[in-house]
């Protein structure tokens, strides 16, 4: 297949193969949905899907803090900001807006129910009808100098439609005397999220380009050695991001990483071959020759390591988390793709462009420090395994000390500006974070209102409140609180849950008011309803303990045949995808081991040697374990999957170990001669690709994204971990199967006569 006419033929095929591709006319689409993170086919979330078709979603909002300066008198103010308010309901994307001025009164007198608005403002003054303080906190800050609108865009718009209403907005404030203090919500934080994936995308593409020169430049110190790879790995990633882009995927949040990815993952196949090809030729085989044994000779073990490491992206198929589906898809058809790129290009250019006599077989100084360290291996191999078993034993404890706790925004450094705004949300107007509680009829109650049904959700709600002091909440019990007010003459003491007798009074205009102002809180039949309210985002870990407290006082405290209480929404859902990171590390892991441990079978026909491969791939990601804790980092949905990765891309080192092992043996050499030869040819070969490929993930470690900046951090340390591993751990497991071998060789050689 790699002569020189396979060559050809497998070039010519590779170009028709980039004409089919430029024909789809791909075109860059990037794209951030927070509702990727949510576990799929969940019963949580079939539950929030029918919940937010009754009361609405509650994540399709946007928060607009407007600050009141020292020289605007505060009429002045609020008009501009009821102007502002009716411009954007005139929005075609928005369903309703709302401010101080959509607050309304309950008043019951001699005319029976009516509302009188929160304010007025009349020849320059403001009238307040409730007392403005008890806005703080709601719809006012609570230093009282910035003022809320809440918006409310049509729910499921797609990414372009939800930038074009945050254009209009941004349009209609900027034409308003109004000055803008702080802006949260999903439509203007998934626009900013994809203007740093856009900006972060074209860093990493430059910084991979420019490091795999250098690293060229390093490694082969010949032009065809930079100008071959270069070609092949442009068009091998040219190809990869054309089928991402062909089969329907945009570029998500963890796509910045994947040019790096594509290219130093290719880089580190094409060192083996061309380092290969160089000493061939050292040697003195003429080029074809050369060009032809490498190829063959290497096909197969870096075929396996590209495809394990393809494999370690796909296996992130099989998690729940729809973004990690799409990640895992997508970077490992991406890989398969440039690998393709790889075969059908490079021999072909090397068959024409390596022709140099001058080769510059630059390993050779490196044999000469790899054989004492093969000695000091084998003379200390009696404690070396302990110390790797202590090592990993570490880890395991470490893991678990380590927390599950994730943040909305944790993919943001602390100083973006989205992460001031979020805060200062937090800290004036209770929270922006949405909570959900969804309330139903027990078996012995027909309705949510109810004396004794009301009596659970003010319990409930109670505690809610205890849980999260800062909150404002409404429910069926801010209904009832604001009749009560309404028939005790609007006193602010009387914003209370009635007494009994109290609700007998109240119950003639219970129906009427709750049709008027209910909805958001009630059904038509009153049999279900919700409490809501924001929250700051407190993170997965601090919500889980407030979540089982609050789960603890239902059991106990709520009669569930009057009253039953679920927690859904958005955060939730986040937050369980956050909780089942370690179901998810398992499927990962669970399918990378079996796959690989099949390839490794068939490959060696020994399920021993199978195991014995796994052992020091395992081992890199305990010890990532204890560098997580040693540095503090916790588990989320985006740390965890990188241990499928990480699993791999380090198990390449092992295959090409064992693979160059295999050849050595199959020459009729001892074990102790074939690992000594293969730790010397190899080894030089596999610190390279281990400094190619940390090289490459140490970029992420520029990255503004918590994931990129993890992801470069704990995949680089686990290829280190991985070099260590196969370069001391592994031989020390392979010399006691001497016995084994030397039967297979028999055996072998006895079939052969």
């Amino acid at each position: 297949m790699f002569t020189r006419s396979g060559a050809n033929i497998l070039f010519g095929f590779a170009i028709l193969c980039s004409i089919l591709l430029l024909s789809l006319g791909p075109k860059l689409r990037f794209d951030y949905d927070f509702e990727q993170f949510f576990p799929d086919s969940d019963a949580d979330l079939t539950f929030y899907r029918e919940f937010s078709k009754t009361f609405g979603t509650d994540n399709d909002y946007l928060l607009l803090a407007f600050e009141k300066r020292d020289e605007e008198g505060l009429s002045d103010f609020l008009i501009n900001l009821k102007t502002l308010q009716e411009d954007l309901e005139s929005s075609a994307q928005v369903n309703t807006v709302l401010s101080v001025w959509d607050i309304q009164k309950p008043v019951i007198g001699l005319f029976g129910l009516r509302v009188i608005p929160a304010l007025e403002v009349k020849e320059g003054a403001v009238n307040w009808n409730i007392n403005p303080n008890d806005l703080k906190g709601t719809f006012s800050s609570k230093t009282g100098d910035s003022w809320l609108l809440l918006v409310k865009n049509r729910a499921g718009i797609s990414k372009e439609e939800g930038d074009l209403l945050y254009q209009k907005i941004r349009g209609h404030i900027e034409s308003s005397p109004l000055h803008l203090k702080a802006v949260a919500g999903k439509i203007q934080t998934q626009g900013d999220f994809v203007v740093l994936m856009q900006q972060e995308f074209g860093m990493f593409f430059a910084l991979s380009l420019i490091l795999m020169l250098g690293l060229l430049i390093a490694v082969f110190r010949t032009w065809w050695g930079v100008l071959i790879p270069v070609l092949v790995l442009g068009i091998g990633v040219l190809w990869a991001f054309a089928l991402i882009l062909g089969i329907g995927k945009s570029l998500a949040l963890m796509s910045v990483m994947q040019p790096t990815i594509f290219l130093v993952v290719g880089l580190s196949a094409l060192v083996h071959i061309f380092t290969h090809f160089q000493k061939k030729r050292k040697l003195g085989l003429a080029h074809e020759q050369a060009v032809r044994e490498s190829f063959q000779e290497l096909f197969v073990p870096v075929s396996l390591t590209v495809l394990t490491t393809a494999l370690g992206f796909l296996s992130l198929y099989f998690t729940t988390i729809p973004a990690l589906k799409d990640f895992g898809l997508t970077t490992g058809i991406g890989i398969l793709a440039v690998f393709a790129a790889v075969l059908g290009f490079a021999p072909f250019l090397l068959y024409r462009l390596g022709k140099s006599t001058k080769t510059k077989y630059s390993f050779s100084s490196a044999e000469i420090g790899m054989a004492p360290f093969f000695i000091w291996i084998v003379g200390n191999r009696r404690w070396i395994p302990w110390a790797f078993l202590s090592l990993s034993v570490f880890g395991i404890w470490a893991g678990n000390q380590i927390p599950v706790n994730g943040f909305l925004l944790d993919n943001l450094p602390e100083d973006h500006p989205i992460q001031q705004d979020f805060i200062f949300f937090d800290e004036e107007f209770g929270g922006s974070n949405p909570i959900e509680i969804y309330l139903k009829t027990g078996l012995n109650s027909s309705s949510l209102v109810e004396y004794e049904v009301l009596q659970q959700i003010e319990t409930v709600e109670h505690k809610l409140q205890e849980l999260f002091p800062k909150a404002e909440f409404i429910s069926p019990i801010t209904l009832v609180k604001a009749l009560n007010q309404a028939q005790n003459q609007g006193s602010e003491r009387a914003f209370t849950f009635p007494s009994q007798g109290q609700f007998l009074r109240m119950k003639s205009y219970l129906g009427r008011f709750i049709d008027r102002s209910g909805k958001e809180v009630l059904t038509l039949d009153r049999k279900e309803g919700r409490i809501g309210g924001r929250i700051p985002d407190l993170g997965t870990l601090e919500m889980e303990r407030k979540r089982a407290e609050f789960f603890s006082f239902l059991e106990n405290e709520v009669d569930q045949d009057l009253l039953q209480v679920r927690w859904t929404g958005t955060s939730y859902l986040i937050d369980q995808g956050h909780q089942t990171v370690t179901l998810q590390m398992a499927r990962g892991l669970g399918v990378a081991f079996l796959l690989v441990g099949l390839i490794a079978g068939v490959l060696f026909r020994s399920w021993r040697i199978s195991f014995i491969l796994l052992i020091p791939n395992v081992v890199p990601l305990l010890w990532m374990l204890g560098v997580m804790y040693l540095l503090g980092v916790e588990f989320k949905l985006t740390t965890a999957i990188l241990f499928t990765v990480a699993f791999g891309i380090a198990v390449d080192d092992s295959i090409h170990f064992m693979t160059r092992l295999r050849l050595e043996m199959s020459k009729g050499k001892s074990l102790f001669y074939a690992l000594k030869r293969t730790f010397l040819e190899t080894g030089k070969a596999l610190i390279w690709t281990t400094v190619i490929l940390v090289a490459g993930f140490s970029l992420f470690l520029f990255s503004r994204f918590g994931v990129t900046y993890y992801s470069g951090l704990l995949i680089g340390t686990s290829l280190i971990f991985a070099l260590v591993a196969d370069q001391i751990l592994l031989p020390i497991m392979l010399m006691p199967m001497k016995k084994v071998w030397e039967k297979k060789q028999e055996k072998k050689a006895y079939s052969g006569n």
